[in-house]
């Protein structure tokens, strides 16, 4: 029987969470950047309401575990890993850079996808993925890098469409002139993490609240866990 899941994002200006219960799935969505911590409650709860629904019948918890803002993704963690702990749910950790790729499958059909997500500083946090049968897989690792290093990695000749923010926050990519199809989708959105999410379930690739960590893709940023545990 299929699981009832339920997803939360912070990571970028997006605020969203979905629900796929009994085979149906709804959403929110909201461009609310600086008002993730006031927003993320009310908005689970409202969708669990909708559904008639507890956090205790849920069945797996996924979240949106990075790379984005440092603040956005701390605030996902850690509502995360609170209800998790709270309703002892096994938990998914679902890249921000995959869940746009996978946006670009379910609506455009798309299994060639560059992601970029803009990074500040001159910077891009970029990977391109694939998809066979068998599910996605990197073509490019993720990895926090400057445009032009991003255009020189891209692997133009699998025609990869490009999702997400970093395309239009910097020139150097319009000016690169790659033979790229630049799609509409720009942020990540928890709905198009319930299917990565089902994937890793039946795969046995769950985590317990406690092993959870964000992805920051920057390494002189940490992450302190919550009190006491490892």
């Amino acid at each position: 029987m299929m699981k009832t899941i339920l997803a939360l994002d912070t990571a970028t200006e997006a605020c969203s969470v979905a629900l796929l219960h009994q085979e149906n799935i709804s959403t929110l969505d909201e461009l609310s950047p600086r008002t993730h911590t006031q927003r993320i409650l009310p908005m689970i709860d409202e969708l669990l309401k909708q559904a008639n629904l507890t956090i205790k019948q849920v069945d797996l918890l996924a979240f949106g575990r990075g790379p984005g803002s440092f603040t956005g993704v701390r605030v996902g963690v850690g509502i995360a890993q609170g209800l998790a702990l709270g309703a002892e749910l096994p938990v998914v950790a679902v890249s921000n850079l995959l869940a746009m790729a996978e946006s670009a499958y379910q609506q455009l059909g798309k299994t060639e996808v560059v992601a970029l997500i803009d990074a500040r500083m001159n910077e891009v946090y970029f990977a391109q993925f694939g998809r066979n049968e068998d599910g996605w897989f990197e073509v490019v690792s993720e990895q926090v890098c400057s445009p032009e290093k991003a255009i020189e990695q891209i692997q133009v000749d699998r025609n990869p469409v490009v999702v997400g923010t970093g395309w239009a926050a910097y020139s150097q990519f319009a000016e690169a002139n790659l033979p790229l199809v630049v799609t509409d989708i720009t942020l990540p959105s928890a709905r198009y993490m319930l299917s990565l999410a089902e994937q890793a379930y039946q795969q046995g690739k769950t985590q317990s609240a406690i092993e959870i960590e964000p992805v920051y893709l920057r390494n002189e940023v940490t992450w302190q866990k919550l009190p006491n545990k490892r």
